[in-house]
């Protein structure tokens, strides 16, 4: 592209004036009709409303249950906890300080998805099953805060 390429852009279109009289060709009412509530400044209705027939967000069935007391944990792999060395105590805040989780939920929950080498010391509020075997089988203790 060169500067004898350039053309002019096309002009730029003016927003309609509205009720600025009949030879604008959007005087008198300004689109809105003939009286009636849409015609009235602060005339309309709410988004959603039907004219008073039962709406729409209120006829659909409400689907699920949110449990107000539930615990939301965040979830650590053990395969995560294999880069720390042999004694050392795992707990949230080292977890936060190396950046494997973002934040701490309601506790930490680990997993026994991948395996796991070095003996460590398992702080957590809940572990699996599977995830306390293979830690204790690599001579590593759990406990459970």
């Amino acid at each position: 592209m060169t500067l004898s390429d350039l053309k002019p852009g096309a002009p730029k279109k003016l927003p309609k004036r509205k009720g600025r009289g009949p030879g604008s060709g959007n005087g008198k009412t300004a689109g809105r009709g003939h009286k009636g509530q849409n015609a009235r400044s602060g005339g309309g209705v709410r988004p959603g409303f039907e004219g008073g027939q039962m709406p729409l967000y209120r006829r659909v069935p409400k689907r699920g249950f949110n449990n107000i007391f539930g615990k939301t944990y965040t979830e650590v792999k053990l395969s995560d906890l294999e880069r720390f060395e042999d004694g050392t105590v795992v707990n949230a805040e080292l977890l936060l300080n190396n950046g494997i989780i973002k934040k701490v939920n309601d506790g930490i929950v680990v997993l026994g998805s991948g395996e796991i080498s070095r003996k460590l010391t398992v702080q957590a509020a809940r572990v699996t099953k599977s995830a306390q075997q293979k830690i204790e089988a690599a001579g590593g203790k759990v406990e459970v805060v």
